[in-house]
């Protein structure tokens, strides 16, 4: 379910990136903002499931994050070469990626830890306050390292993509509804909080990640075969 945020926030940076914007916080924010109330409760109850238990459910969500992913080239495919029927499109990129991670459900996983890996590192160079215009530096060195360590230990990639994943769904939600239900007439002060600490959004994702690898690191050496 991470893959929804992921597309996102690659969606969001290809339009920052038109405006000069190197991490694209203010589209960012903008996506955070908009959620309503059943929206932030359902991110928030997917995302503790997959912070979790994603050890247990790894494949279905590894099957829907390549769904995920032909949609979104379907779209991006229809607007910019096609421009047919984008519904007919997207679906049979949809379900041609889905049927494709199922074979090949090994590899799709060392991709996914190696996105993570790369997330995670430019999450931690945004946090220790380095250049924002080099994090791209940051996060080559996380993709890099995780998918080497991804391809060499499954378990690691399985952990890694699922606790950021379920990570970002349960920060998405907690911060949309703290933005509309929970500041007190204090929201704007709080977005300027948000835009002004650009450290703020990579620590709120990092922290319950790191908690979520945890637990499913120690949950899952009960079922010693849970990777078959």
């Amino acid at each position: 379910m991470g893959t929804v945020m992921w597309i996102v926030v690659i969606a969001a940076a290809g339009q920052a990136a038109e405006e000069g914007q190197v991490v694209p916080f203010d589209m960012m924010w903008k996506y955070i903002s908009s959620l309503g109330l059943v929206e932030a409760l359902t991110f928030i109850s997917f995302g503790s499931v997959c912070l979790f238990y994603g050890w247990r459910v790894f494949r279905i969500l590894v099957t829907i994050c390549f769904g995920l992913l032909g949609l979104a080239l379907g779209v991006w495919a229809n607007d910019r070469l096609i421009g047919g029927d984008v519904i007919w499109l997207s679906l049979i990129c949809s379900i041609f990626f889905a049927v494709l991670s199922v074979p090949f459900m090994r590899w799709g996983v060392t991709i996914l830890g190696a996105v993570s890996g790369g997330i995670l590192t430019a999450g931690v160079w945004l946090a220790a306050g380095l250049p924002e215009e080099y994090v791209w530096a940051g996060g080559l060195v996380g993709l890099i390292a995780g998918g080497m360590i991804s391809f060499i230990v499954f378990k690691i990639a399985v952990i890694l993509f699922t606790g950021l994943g379920g990570s970002t769904l349960m920060v998405v939600g907690v911060l949309a509804i703290i933005y509309r239900y929970m500041v007190d007439g204090k929201s704007e002060e709080f977005e300027s909080f948000v835009h002004t600490n650009h450290w703020f959004l990579p620590v709120l994702l990092l922290a319950p990640m790191f908690v979520g690898m945890y637990f499913q690191n120690k949950l899952s050496k009960t079922d010693p075969d849970w990777a078959g």
